[in-house]
């Protein structure tokens, strides 16, 4: 894929999230993709970190939107090869600092396969 075609899946991705729309945000998604978030080892220890399948990031999502309904991503810079896009933003909830963010999406034939999160 073309690093633009790339760029426009993360646009997609970062519009469905801060919209709350969950099926729309998973739709970009791979059936058997795999999700880590350092948030996910905190609030589900039992995941070391690590979701795999729509199911399980379906419920890992909701759960954050019903937890936290200010959620909001404010996007800093995308870089895309052919292959995945190297997304930095800040991370903002109401009545919480904000948390620069780092994530890496892996795109396999126009689907992610694979979603990576860092926290600065």
């Amino acid at each position: 894929m073309t690093p633009e075609k790339l760029q426009s899946i993360a646009f997609r991705w970062f519009e469905t999230f801060n919209n709350k729309e969950l099926e729309k945000l998973l739709a970009l998604y791979d059936d058997e993709a795999e999700h880590y978030s350092p948030k996910l080892k905190i609030h589900k220890p039992e995941t070391n970190g690590l979701v795999v399948g729509k199911e399980a990031m379906r419920i890992w999502w909701q759960e954050a939107f019903d937890r936290l309904p200010s959620l909001h991503y404010k996007v800093k810079s995308l870089t895309a090869n052919t292959d995945r896009v190297f997304m930095e933003y800040i991370r903002q909830v109401e009545n919480e600092e904000d948390i620069l963010v780092a994530e890496v999406l892996e795109v396999r034939h126009g689907k992610i396969i694979l979603s990576r999160v860092y926290h600065g």
